[in-house]
């Protein structure tokens, strides 16, 4: 597995994912500040409130400083809307171009040599397709969690620990499960040549619990970071662009180990066909060589027996 993650590049395109997955964080907060200034503009009252909250938690002068840069969101929305969405289609292409490349490398598939538009499209159609299937994944995981706390509340079972205990585990448990659909997904689709789920099914499996492990860690770091106002604003981004960039490896990790345990599929060798010898052809010119030759043959032989009897005692 570390054999086909180093020589095919994995450390490369991990690097590429993580650079693309935090590029597309900019045009995403762009269209949610977008998103969020079309609302406050049809709720007066709202806004109204939000500018109160500023000016009770930023001190000083930078109070009239942020509501400045609210009213310019809201002046801009529809450009800063279209703008994030143009940036944002193009940063998640990239992101999606490298995740299925890297997928593609470790299965040592060839890249179909298709026109640039058609990749591009069925890319954007693999990104929309990844979106909706973490959607529902984790959609199912939080639906499954608040009725799993309306089912304690209903049963007056809330105020035992070991319900709470039973209600956690049960909640990592349908996590696992969410991450490993998610994964099995991730390492069947997005191969430029399909992979059969049945190959997938060991590698996504270690990919969820990896991936757990990594948001109890991230969880604890950002706790760990809470108390410093510094650590908080630069430790953040650090930690993400190190959140991102493991999520990358274990991923690829997960499909050379599938690549590597399976028997890969590649289609038959075709026969050799060696075609026979060509028969010889004889001309007529090479048929009177070969009678001469054997006429000077005769001659020469006759000529020796004779030359033997006359000198024999």
């Amino acid at each position: 597995m570390i054999d086909r993650y180093v020589n095919n590049h994995g450390y490369h395109f991990a690097a590429s994912i993580t650079y693309f997955s935090v590029l597309s964080l900019i045009p995403l907060l762009m269209v949610l500040l977008a998103a969020a200034a079309f609302v406050l503009t049809g709720h007066p009252t709202l806004l109204g409130e939000l500018r109160n909250a500023i000016h009770s938690v930023v001190p000083g002068a930078l109070g009239p400083l942020v509501n400045t840069l609210v009213d310019n969101v809201i002046d801009h929305r529809v450009k800063l809307g279209i703008v994030g969405l143009v940036v944002g289609l193009y940063s998640g292409w990239n992101w999606m171009n490298a995740l299925r490349d890297a997928l593609t490398g470790m299965w040592d598939q060839r890249k179909p040599d298709l026109p640039l538009l058609r990749t591009i499209v069925r890319d954007l159609m693999a990104l929309g397709s990844l979106a909706v299937a973490i959607a529902i994944s984790f959609g199912l995981t939080e639906a499954g969690a608040a009725l799993g706390g309306w089912l304690l509340r209903l049963l007056g079972w809330s105020g035992f620990g070991w319900a709470n205990v039973g209600l956690q585990i049960a909640s990592v448990v349908l996590a696992l499960v969410a991450d490993w659909l998610v994964f099995c997904w991730v390492l069947t689709k997005l191969p430029r040549e399909p992979v059969p789920l049945r190959f997938a099914v060991r590698g996504a499996a270690g990919a969820a619990v990896a991936f757990e492990i990594l948001k109890r860690g991230a969880n604890l770091y950002l706790n760990a970071l809470g108390a410093s106002p510094i650590g908080a604003t630069f430790g953040s981004i650090i930690g993400l662009l190190v959140f991102v960039y493991l999520v990358s490896r274990v991923l690829i990790l997960a499909a050379a180990w599938t690549a590597t345990a399976q028997p890969q599929h590649r289609p038959a060798p075709v026969p050799v066909v060696i075609p026979p010898a060509p028969t010889p052809v004889l001309t007529a010119r090479a048929a009177l060589g070969l009678v001469g030759f054997g006429a000077i043959a005769v001659l020469v032989l006759q000529r020796l027996s004779g030359v033997g009897r006359r000198t024999r005692p």
